[in-house]
């Protein structure tokens, strides 16, 4: 009895981090305008990629420096292992200059969860993740139209190859869906929680071992709150993998997404 109370004691004393935790206030405004944190990274996000890969292609060296080197690497890592292989070797180049941009700006996005003072995932605010699955869907739709005729990419995409008869009825409404209305909503779902649910797990994490380790009055919470710690840091390193990845997965999917709508068939 004395335990169930002193566990519900630690509990009431702890606030447990929630989706208020995304909701940060205004860093100012600007003629009634409030510009908030998530903004700013935003555009700190164009600044930096344009710097960085500015600095980077600039040498244009035959033997290339140690930058130059990494930036070599991460473009051909998006031409040929994204690009070329989702798109085809015939079409492939014009989207490059788009998947390139595309995979730094998630990918830089992601990485500010875990970098010291700014330790906020821009994606975790979906609002900024439809707006760039929005973005894909007008490319791939768009290019699949001028390739085919609207008509014609409406008929690619809602009608199965080597399909016929009164099957089409129940399968055009569902590749219509699939196609066309569902996509860009999972694949902005799928950056937005893996990038929420990760930076709740290290507020919650970071939170519970402060609390058990300096504001409990129980000595023998200390350990667990040690033991909150390490596993904080164990998930930072799994949030680095994860944010990679899902940087990887939006602009693979993105790329996926434009060789289907240039495709001759479904």
């Amino acid at each position: 009895m004395t335990t169930a109370a002193s566990l519900t004691f630690v509990a009431e004393g702890f606030t447990a981090p929630g989706p208020g935790n995304f909701q940060l206030p205004p860093a100012f405004s600007i003629g009634g305008l409030d510009v908030t944190k998530s903004m700013l990274l935003i555009v700190l996000s164009g600044v930096l990629i344009i710097a960085v890969t500015y600095v980077m292609a600039r040498p244009a060296a035959v033997v290339p420096g140690r930058l130059q080197f990494a930036g070599e690497a991460v473009y051909g890592f998006v031409r040929n292992g994204i690009a070329r292989d989702s798109i085809g070797t015939q079409d492939f180049m014009k989207f490059v200059p788009y998947l390139f941009s595309l995979f730094l700006f998630v990918f830089v996005n992601n990485y500010y969860g875990v970098f010291p003072f700014l330790q906020f995932p821009t994606f975790s605010r979906i609002s900024y993740v439809y707006g760039l699955a929005a973005l894909t869907w007008f490319v791939y739709n768009g290019v699949g139209i001028a390739r085919h005729g609207f008509f014609g990419y409406l008929r690619r995409q809602t009608v199965p190859g080597g399909m016929k008869g009164p099957i089409l009825v129940l399968l055009i409404p569902l590749e219509f869906l699939s196609n066309i209305v569902v996509r860009p909503a999972t694949l902005a779902l799928r950056l937005f929680a893996n990038m929420f649910a990760g930076h709740l797990l290290l507020i919650l994490f970071s939170t519970g071992a402060a609390y058990l380790i300096f504001e409990s009055d129980k000595l023998a919470y200390a350990p667990v709150g040690i033991l909150s710690f390490i596993l904080g840091i164990l998930v930072s390193f799994l949030e680095l993998l994860v944010m990679f990845l899902q940087a990887y997965v939006f602009t693979l999917l993105t790329a996926m997404y434009i060789g289907g709508a240039l495709a001759d068939e479904h």
